[in-house]
Order: C-alpha cells, then structure tokens, then sequence
C-alpha cells in the first residue's frame, strides 16, 4: 500500500519495515514450506511471481503489509540486511466496502519462537498506528484455520474473540471491538513504538 510505504514503526521486539523487493528472496524460500502453506493457505509462487505479488502488493489501495523485522538482531548487528533479520510479515486488509471501519489482519512468523509477546509486538503498533490513528478503523478481524490454535490463542490474548466459524473453509473468525477503552489499551501498548521514515530500505537502526 502506498500509504506505508515510506514508514517504518520501531518496537522492542520487531521492526515493520515495508515489504520491498529486498525482501522477495527470503520470503520466496519461507513459502516452500508445506507446514506455511497449509496455516496460510497459499499456494506456492515461482520466484518471478513472488517479485509481481510484491509489486501488486506495494500498489494495492486496500493492503497494509509490513515485513517484521527481529529488532535485537538487526540492531545488535551494524550493517545487518534487513533480508537477514526477517522474521515474518503482518498484513492489514481493507476489503470490505459496506464498512470501511473494518479491517482484517493477517500475521505470519517463519523464522522465530512463536511467543505471545510477540504477537502483541506485532498487532498492538498495526492495528494502532496504522489501521485507528491512521486509517480510522474501528473493528479488526483474523480468519484462522481452525487446527491453528497457536495463532487463536494469541489473538485471544489481545482481546479478540471468536464471532464465527466455518465448517466449508475450516476456519474461525475472530474479532476485536476498538471501544474506548481497548483504544486506550492499544495506545499503551505502542507508547514505546516509534514511527520513522522509509526509504527503500535504506533506513538504519536506532
């Protein structure tokens, strides 16, 4: 989307940096995974048409996407790649055009410990950031395979809950409300967060 991509957002834990075709080549080779495959349900792209998905993905009007960044190490290594300390990516969906409050997000971590915290790295400064202050959402969704109870818990714990469940897809629906005082929540959670320019990769860590 070109509404992101000029900005970073700087966390603890991660770095969501705009997907660019630096990032294409790692992201290629985590998608041959069966195992990412089956929890995204994606089909596996050549590498030319991972390079067009990015392209199509930077211009898209209705997609947020961020390429998430293990924090420690791109900072504890100077002149690291971001290609080498990425982790996953984190996408935010503005497909529905009844209610443009609504956004759906989508998170994937290939390279890292799946721990809870860093979920909340990644949704918290997102969903803040980006899809209330930004963009004015109001309600966000996640579409879950249902055998992905990993990913269900971790958005149970940032205050989603389960709205509804699909037999045909094999999928839950989660969704979390943004009231004023879940917004106050989110705002605490990404009081850390800091938001920098981006420049085609060439931003450097603090």
């Amino acid at each position: 989307m070109r509404l992101n991509q000029n900005t970073m957002l700087l966390g603890k834990k991660v770095v969501l940096v705009p997907y660019t075709s630096e990032h294409v080549p790692r992201y290629h080779e985590w998608m041959k995974s069966e195992e990412l495959q089956r929890l995204t349900a994606s089909e596996p792209l050549t590498l030319e048409q991972e390079y067009a998905m990015q392209r199509s993905w930077r211009e898209d009007a209705d997609k947020c996407t961020f390429i998430v960044l293990d924090a420690e190490k791109w900072q504890a290594q100077p002149g690291a790649t971001e290609e080498s300390c990425m982790v996953g990516d984190v996408n935010l969906f503005l497909t529905d055009l009844e209610d443009p409050t609504l956004g759906e997000i989508e998170v994937m971590i290939a390279a890292w410990d799946r721990r809870v915290g860093v979920g909340a790295s990644l949704l918290a400064p997102l969903s803040s950031l980006r899809g209330v202050t930004t963009l004015g959402l109001t309600k966000f969704e996640a579409k879950i395979g249902q055998e992905n109870e990993p990913s269900i818990r971790m958005f149970q714990k940032l205050h989603f809950e389960q709205v509804a469940a699909s037999s045909v897809f094999q999928e839950v629906t989660l969704r979390l409300t943004v009231s004023e005082s879940e917004h106050q929540w989110l705002l605490e959670q990404t009081s850390h967060v800091e938001e920098k320019p981006y420049r085609d990769g060439s931003a450097e860590p603090c």
